[in-house]
């Protein structure tokens, strides 16, 4: 593997490329699966496939890189994720007593709601949306993320709110 100064297999560049992208890209690809574990996992082997071909890596790429192959991953993940998830979905029961304040229930109620609201936006609103709301991203920088310009980025965060309005009620403001 020939090191140059301007290489990716330069371990400066490298652990640069880390310490600059690793938890964007972990968030980004946790908005999309669901699964902080599975996101973390996801990127550490994106990063390590890198590492392996860090010669032929453009070092000024690597960003849009790294992007690609967790993409790639989470796709190929995507399917058996979804299996998981139905799975879990079944086994997890909440079993409150009658004993529970009304407080309880209700924030109970609302948070099952939001959940619901969000997950029934599409892929693409709900990464747009949990980039900006969560991982308090610009648009700019959701723009660059997901490879889309910043009038997308805007329609789909429009989408998502009038959505989850509609789900959630009126009277909300996000």
């Amino acid at each position: 593997m020939p090191k140059q100064k301007d290489s990716l297999c330069e371990e400066r560049n490298f652990d640069a490329l880390f310490n600059a992208h690793y938890e964007t890209a972990r968030n980004y690809i946790y908005y999309r699966c669901g699964s902080l574990q599975q996101a973390e996992d996801i990127v550490q082997d994106s990063f390590v496939k890198m590492w392996k071909r860090c010669a032929d890596i453009i070092l000024k790429t690597a960003r849009s890189f790294l992007f690609t192959i967790c993409n790639n991953a989470l796709r190929n993940e995507f399917d058996h994720q979804k299996v998981v998830l139905k799975h879990e979905a079944t086994l997890i029961k909440e079993d409150r007593d009658d004993e529970s304040p009304d407080f309880i229930l209700e924030v109970e109620d609302f948070r099952k709601k939001l959940e619901n609201a969000i997950a029934n936006l599409s892929d693409k609103e709900r990464e747009v949306f949990l980039l900006s709301r969560i991982d308090k991203k610009s648009y700019k920088e959701i723009a660059e993320i997901t490879n889309i310009s910043v009038k997308a980025v805007e329609r789909r965060m429009s989408n998502a709110f009038i959505n989850l309005r509609t789900a959630l009620g009126t009277h909300l403001k996000f």
